[in-house]
């Protein structure tokens, strides 16, 4: 049983860096049984639990416990929102007419994101669709706020920085969507005829006449996780690096479509 690369552990704490496409671990939408806590488990024991989870479609920090006050310790944590949590997020830039109103007046001024803003917006489980949360002012909402900062802009794309201060479902994706700048292959929330390839990048693009996009699947990665270590106390600060798939997209973007 092959686990994802680990990016720290000792005797109490475990995290890994899961890769794109594999389940935390199955959910009333989803009961297959080959997830990361299922492989975890038959390796290292039924003690060890997971204390948040990433969307299957995202890479990046998944962090375990190894005993019961490790989880306890550290859940609370996250219930408390005292952990620090950033995604990097490679998005498409809507138009103004397909974003809401969240910056698209600042965006209609410069056609560029803001180097920094938050998205203050809450959210509510769309009984239509409840695999998908969906923007809501109603009675029973969850409030919802995620600040996000501009790191790279580009062509119609761009690579930013998301801390969620509140930990809804989907929080980062919906937050996005609703600014207008959708994470790129959201199947949920995103724009489905977005495609990031390398012959719309590059002027005489000669390649293979099936061009495979740069991106294939939800560009969204858990890259850091700040806690306060469940034995010790001390603070802790876990990252992991961009994946090889979004360092090879954000080469091909900063070469062919950088906006200076």
């Amino acid at each position: 049983m092959v686990l994802p690369p680990v990016i720290f552990e000792d005797e109490t704490i475990i995290a890994f860096d899961k890769p794109s496409g594999l389940p935390v671990s199955s959910d009333r939408w989803d009961k297959r049984t080959d997830t990361l806590m299922s492989r975890v488990r038959e390796v290292m024991g039924k003690q060890v639990a997971n204390v948040h989870r990433i969307d299957e479609g995202a890479s990046g920090i998944v962090l375990c416990a190894k005993t019961k006050p490790g989880v306890d310790f550290l859940s609370g944590q996250f219930q408390s929102k005292t952990v620090g949590v950033i995604f990097n997020a490679l998005v498409v830039l809507l138009t103004a007419e397909k974003a809401m109103k969240v910056i698209a007046p600042i965006r209609a001024e410069t056609g560029l994101l803001p180097a920094a803003f938050d998205v203050e917006l809450s959210m509510i489980e769309d009984k239509d669709h409840p695999e998908r949360m969906r923007v809501s002012r109603k009675h029973g909402s969850k409030p919802g706020m995620t600040s996000i900062r501009t790191l790279e802009q580009f062509r119609g794309f761009a690579w930013v920085e998301c801390n969620p201060h509140t930990g809804r479902r989907h929080q980062t994706r919906l937050h996005l969507a609703a600014a207008g700048v959708p994470v790129l292959n959201d199947p949920l929330y995103g724009e489905a005829s977005a495609e990031l390839r390398l012959s719309s990048l590059k002027r005489g693009y000669k390649g293979y006449v099936e061009e495979k996009p740069l991106i294939q699947r939800l560009a969204l990665h858990a890259a850091g996780l700040s806690f306060l270590h469940p034995l010790t106390r001390e603070p802790m600060n876990l990252s992991a690096g961009v994946p090889r798939d979004l360092e090879i997209a954000l080469k091909y973007l900063r070469k062919f479509a950088a906006v200076r």
